[in-house]
C-alpha cells in the first residue's frame, strides 16, 4: 500500500429535504421533480410559475447533475468531504514561515554539484507553473460542475493551498537569487515540462470552456475523464518524481528549507488525491453507467501515458546517477504508483509486480514526527484551537 494514503470511504448522513435549483433559485415544478423525492413541499404561484419553497432532503444531493441548493450546506450527505475540509483547515502554513538561510548558504557555495543544482532548477521549472494550473482548473472548471456544497467547501480550501504552493515555489526562487525569467518560462522551453503540461491542457479545457454542461452520458463521462487526469495522473503522478528528488536532497541536510516546504505540500497534494479519489468513485456509485469496459481501458491508457511523460521527466532532470538515485529506479517507483491510482478508482493494474524502490518515502509523509520546536516549526503544525500541546 502506498505510503501516505488516506483511504476515506463515503459516508452518507440520513437528514434533511428537498431540492431547489442548483443556483438557489427554484426550479418549476409542473409535478415533475427529476426522480428526486420531495418532502413538505409547498408551492406559491408567481407570475404564473409554480415554484417550490419546500426543505432539501440528505438523499437529494449528489455530485454532479442535482437540482438541490448548492446554498446549503448541511445536511451533510458526503461528511468525507466535510472532514478533509476541516483537516486541510488545521494544517495551514505559510511558506515564509520555513527559514531559508541554510538554502542560501549552500546554494552560494561550491557544496552542491551541477547535477544537483540542474536538478532543482529542472523541479522549480515545472512545480512553479503546475499549482497554477491545478488552480485555474478548479476555480475555472471543476467548481461549476460540482453540484454538492461540502464538496464545493473542500474545493475552495484546495483552491487557496494551490496558491500557496505557487507562492512557495516562488518563494524559493526569490530566497535562492534564480533567474526568475528562466524558471518561470522552463514550461514553455524545456521539452519534457512542456509535454507534461500538453497532455493537460485539452482536460482543462473541457472543463473551463463556458459552454461546456454536464448531464448527458457523453458530458458526464468528459467530466469523469477529466477529473481522473487531474488526481490521479498531474496530483497522484505527475509531482513525485520531483518530490523524491527534493526531499532526497533533504535526507543529506541540503536544501533543508526547500525540502520542509516540499514535505507540507506532499502533504496538501496527498489530501488532494484523496478527495479527488473519493469524488470519482462516489460519481461512479451514482451513474454507473458511465463506467464502461472501453472508458475503463481508456483511463488504463491515460495513467499509461502520464508513466512515459513523467520517465522522460525523470531522466532530463537526472541525465546522471546523482543522490544515490537514477532514472532507471523511478522507471519502477512510477510503475508502482500507476499501479496504486489503477487501484483506488477500480481499474486493473498496469504493471505486475512493480515494487517502491523508496521506502523512506513514508517517512517523509509521516508528519507526526517530532522536530525541535526552536530549529524549525513542528511538522505537524496546526493552527488556532486546533494546536495541541500533547
Amino acid at each position: 500500500m502506498l505510503m501516505f494514503e488516506e483511504d476515506v470511504k463515503p459516508t452518507a448522513m440520513p437528514t434533511g429535504r428537498l431540492p431547489i435549483s442548483e443556483f438557489g433559485r427554484a426550479p418549476e415544478t409542473n409535478g415533475e421533480h427529476d426522480g428526486l423525492s420531495v418532502h413538505a413541499e409547498s408551492t406559491v404561484q408567481a407570475d404564473s410559475e409554480k415554484v417550490s419553497t419546500g426543505r432539501i432532503r440528505v438523499e437529494d444531493k449528489r455530485i454532479i447533475n442535482c437540482k438541490a441548493d448548492v446554498n446549503q450546506l448541511v445536511p451533510f450527505k458526503y461528511k468525507w468531504a466535510w472532514e478533509k475540509y476541516l483537516s486541510a483547515c488545521a494544517n495551514h502554513w505559510m511558506p515564509q514561515e520555513v527559514n531559508m538561510t541554510a538554502d542560501i548558504a549552500l546554494w552560494k557555495s561550491d557544496k552542491l554539484s551541477d547535477d544537483e543544482r540542474l536538478l532543482v532548477k529542472r523541479n522549480l521549472g515545472f512545480f512553479t507553473t503546475a499549482d497554477s494550473l491545478a488552480a485555474n482548473n478548479i476555480v475555472l472548471g471543476t467548481y461549476r460542475h460540482i453540484s454538492n456544497p461540502e464538496c464545493r467547501q473542500y474545493l475552495l480550501r484546495q483552491a487557496f493551498e494551490e496558491a500557496i504552493h505557487t507562492h512557495a515555489y516562488q518563494y524559493i526562487v526569490e530566497s535562492l537569487g534564480l533567474d526568475e525569467g528562466e524558471i518561470f518560462n522552463m514550461y514553455h522551453e524545456v521539452p519534457s515540462i512542456r509535454a507534461k503540461d500538453e497532455f493537460l491542457l485539452p482536460f482543462i479545457d473541457t472543463l473551463t470552456n463556458p459552454t461546456f454542461k454536464t448531464g448527458t452520458a457523453e458530458a458526464d463521462r468528459q467530466l469523469l475523464r477529466s477529473l481522473i487526469v487531474f488526481a490521479c495522473i498531474m496530483e497522484g503522478l505527475f509531482f513525485y518524481v520531483g518530490f523524491v528528488q527534493i526531499l532526497a536532497l533533504g535526507r543529506q541536510n541540503k536544501m533543508t528549507g526547500a525540502a520542509e516546504q516540499y514535505q507540507y505540500i506532499l502533504r496538501d497534494e496527498s489530501m488532494h488525491l484523496n478527495f479527488g479519489v473519493d469524488v470519482i468513485n462516489q460519481i461512479k456509485m451514482e451513474n454507473p453507467h458511465l463506467w464502461t469496459a472501453e472508458f475503463c481501458a481508456e483511463v488504463r491508457g491515460l495513467i499509461k501515458k502520464g508513466v512515459e511523460l513523467e520517465y522522460a521527466y525523470a531522466e532530463d532532470t537526472m541525465p546522471r546517477g546523482v543522490l544515490g538515485l537514477n532514472a532507471t529506479m523511478f522507471k519502477e517507483y512510477l510503475r508502482f504508483i500507476a499501479n496504486r491510482r489503477c487501484q483506488q478508482i477500480g481499474v486493473d493494474e498496469l504493471y505486475a509486480g512493480a515494487l517502491n524502490p523508496f521506502p523512506w518515502m513514508a517517512e517523509m509523509i509521516d508528519l507526526k514526527k517530532e522536530k525541535n520546536f526552536f530549529e524549525t516549526r513542528v511538522t505537524e503544525y496546526q493552527t488556532g484551537g486546533a494546536l495541541s500541546w500533547d
